[in-house]
C-alpha cells in the first residue's frame, strides 16, 4: 500500500468523507446510499461516526447479497462472483471495519490515479431495466438485434422501463436519447443528456436482456447480479448453436457462449424463440443438477411472422437487380458462415443448371467467418456464366421486396434457433425450401414449405426442382403459405413481457 493509502487508512471513514474535495464527498454519498437502501440509521448528507458504526454492525454477519450491493455502489461497478466470495471471507476474518475502509479507499484512489471523476450511482428498485448494449450502438440489424429492437420498442411503449447499456462492460448506465433512439428505432438521433445518475445498480428490481451478451467481463458480472441483486432476471434465448453445433462456429464463440450460460443459469426465466431452442436450453438446464443447481424456468415464446409491405421503389430494385433476364429467382438469405450451408446451395443449384433447369440465384447476406470456400465457389460459377450473385448489404425495404419478387427462398441451415428468413418468406406468401428438422421444420409445419435433408445436396436439388418445375405443386405451396396463421410483434412483445417480467418461476 502506498504512503497515501497508509495515511488515509489511519483516518476514520467519517473523517475521510469530510476531507476536502469532491472525490471523498462523492464516496461519502455512495456510502450513505448503501445505508439508506439497507435501512441502516443515518444522519443524512455525509455519513457521521454513528452512521459508520451502524454500517459496521450491519456487516458483522455478512449477507452475500448485501456485500454485493456494497461492492457495486462503493466501487461504482458491478462485482464478479469471486469478488463477493472474497469480500465475505475478508469480513469474517478481519471484520467489517477494515474491509469497508479498504473498499472506499481503493475506489477513490483507483480513479484518482487515472484522474477520473467519481461517477454518480443510482440504486434502482421496483423498476424494469432493459439491457440494449449492442442494439444501442448500431443502426444495423442482425436477426438478434431485429428481435431485440422490435420487442424492446413495444415494451417501452406499453410499460415504464429503464433502458440501459454498459460502461466499459463493468457497470450499467442509463442510455441517453441518441442511444435510446438507435436501440428502439435504428435511427441516428442527436445525443442528449443522460439520466439523473451516471451508473445504475439494480436491487429488488427486474432486469431483462433481449439480446445476446457474450463478453466475458459483462457475463461474469451478470452472473453475480443474477445471484445476489435480489432482482428478477429474464433473457430471450435465441439458441445453443455454439454448444450443440460447435464445429460450425468461429474460434472462441463456443467459449464466449459457455460464459454466457454461466450467467443465465442463475436467471429467473428464459423465453426461448422456438420449441427447438427451448429443447436445447432445457437439455443444458438438465445438466445443472450435477452441480446442485436448478437453473431458470425455460419456455418457448415463438417469434412472430409479420410481413412488411415493400415500397414500389424496393420492388423495382428487386426486379431489376435480383433477376437475370426473365429467369425466376431463387433467393437465399443469411450470412455465409458454414452453419448456413451455402456451399451446399451452390452445389445443388449447379446440378440443376447442368440438368437444364433455368433460374437465377441471389444471396443476400454479409460475409462471416470461414466464408472463403463460399466466395471462391461463387466466383468460379460466375466466371462460368452462371446467373448467381451476392448482395452483402440491403435495406429492410429491399429485403422485403426481394422476398416478394422471388419464386422461392432456400434455407437449408444445419442448426437454427428459429430461422427468420423462413418465417418472413412464408409471411409474404413465398414458398420456402428448408431443412426437415428442428425449428425450421416446426416453422414449416403450418404449410408453404418443401422440406429437404440439408446434409444431402441431392435432396436440396430435388426440393428446388419440385418448386421450380412442378407448377401445380408450386401453386399449392403458395396457397398454403397465404393461409398460414399470422402472429404479430405486438403479440410477441406482450407474451415475452408476461413470461420474463411477470410469471412466477417454476421448476
Amino acid at each position: 500500500m502506498s504512503l497515501r493509502s497508509r495515511v488515509a487508512a489511519s483516518v476514520p471513514l467519517d473523517q475521510l468523507f469530510r476531507s476536502p474535495g469532491d472525490r471523498w464527498a462523492a464516496l461519502g454519498e455512495r456510502f450513505a446510499l448503501v445505508a439508506r437502501v439497507l435501512d441502516v440509521a443515518h444522519s443524512g448528507g455525509r455519513p457521521d461516526h454513528d452512521d459508520v458504526v451502524a454500517m459496521h454492525d450491519r456487516f458483522r454477519a455478512p449477507d452475500p447479497d448485501e456485500v454485493w450491493l456494497a461492492l457495486a455502489v462503493l466501487q461504482a461497478e458491478l462485482p464478479e462472483l469471486e469478488d463477493v466470495v472474497r469480500q465475505v471471507r475478508r469480513i469474517r476474518l478481519d471484520g467489517p471495519e477494515v474491509v469497508l475502509q479498504d473498499l472506499v479507499l481503493r475506489a477513490g484512489l483507483r480513479r484518482l490515479r487515472r484522474r477520473l471523476p467519481e461517477p454518480r450511482v443510482e440504486v434502482v428498485t421496483d423498476e424494469v431495466l432493459v439491457d440494449l448494449e449492442h442494439t444501442s450502438r448500431t443502426s444495423l440489424a442482425t436477426g438478434i438485434q431485429r428481435v431485440a429492437r422490435e420487442t424492446a420498442r413495444r415494451w417501452a411503449r406499453d410499460h415504464d422501463v429503464v433502458l440501459v447499456g454498459w460502461e466499459g462492460q463493468r457497470a450499467l448506465r442509463r442510455l441517453d436519447r441518441g442511444e435510446s433512439a438507435r436501440a428502439l428505432h435504428g435511427t441516428e438521433a442527436p445525443s442528449g443528456e443522460r439520466g439523473t445518475a451516471d451508473l445504475v445498480v439494480p436491487w429488488g428490481a427486474t432486469y431483462l436482456l433481449p439480446e445476446l451478451a457474450p463478453e466475458r467481463d459483462r457475463t461474469s458480472r451478470l452472473a453475480a447480479l443474477a445471484r445476489h441483486a435480489r432482482t428478477r432476471t429474464g433473457v430471450i434465448g435465441f439458441d445453443c448453436v455454439p454448444i450443440s453445433s460447435a464445429e460450425t462456429t468461429d474460434a472462441g464463440v463456443s467459449e464466449s457462449f459457455a460464459n454466457n450460460l454461466v450467467a443465465v443459469r442463475d436467471f429467473t426465466t428464459v423465453a426461448a424463440i422456438s420449441e427447438a431452442a427451448a429443447i436445447e436450453y432445457r437439455g443444458w438446464r438438465h445438466m445443472l443438477s450435477a452441480i446442485g443447481r436448478s437453473g431458470p424456468t425455460i419456455d418457448p415464446v415463438v417469434l412472430p411472422v409479420e410481413p412488411v409491405d415493400a415500397s414500389e421503389e424496393g420492388l423495382v430494385w428487386a426486379r431489376d437487380e435480383l433477376r437475370t433476364g426473365t429467369l425466376p429467382v431463387v433467393l437465399c438469405v443469411g450470412t455465409h458462415e458454414p452453419r448456413k450451408n451455402h456451399l451446399a446451395v451452390l452445389h445443388a443449384c449447379e446440378l440443376l443448371w447442368r440438368d437444364g433447369v433455368r433460374f437465377s440465384l441471389a444471396f443476400i447476406g454479409g460475409h462471416a467467418w470461414n466464408s472463403r470456400a463460399f466466395d471462391q465457389t461463387l466466383s468460379s460459377l460466375r466466371a462460368q456464366g452462371r446467373p448467381v450473385q451476392n448482395f452483402s448489404s440491403v435495406t429492410d425495404d429491399q429485403l422485403w421486396a426481394a422476398y416478394r419478387a422471388s419464386r422461392c427462398v432456400v434455407f437449408p441451415s444445419l442448426n437454427e434457433g428459429f430461422g427468420l428468413p423462413i418465417a418472413e418468406a412464408l409471411a409474404c406468401g413465398t414458398p420456402i425450401v428448408t431443412s426437415d428438422f428442428g425449428s425450421m421444420a416446426q416453422i414449416a409445419s403450418a404449410g408453404g414449405a418443401e422440406l429437404v435433408d440439408p446434409r444431402d445436396d441431392a435432396s436440396i436439388r430435388d426440393g428446388l426442382r419440385r418448386v421450380l418445375v412442378d407448377e401445380d405443386h408450386y401453386q399449392e405451396l403458395r396457397k398454403a403459405a397465404a393461409a398460414r396463421p399470422r402472429r404479430t410483434w405486438d403479440e410477441y412483445a406482450r407474451d415475452t413481457w408476461q413470461h420474463l417480467a411477470q410469471s412466477e418461476k417454476t421448476p
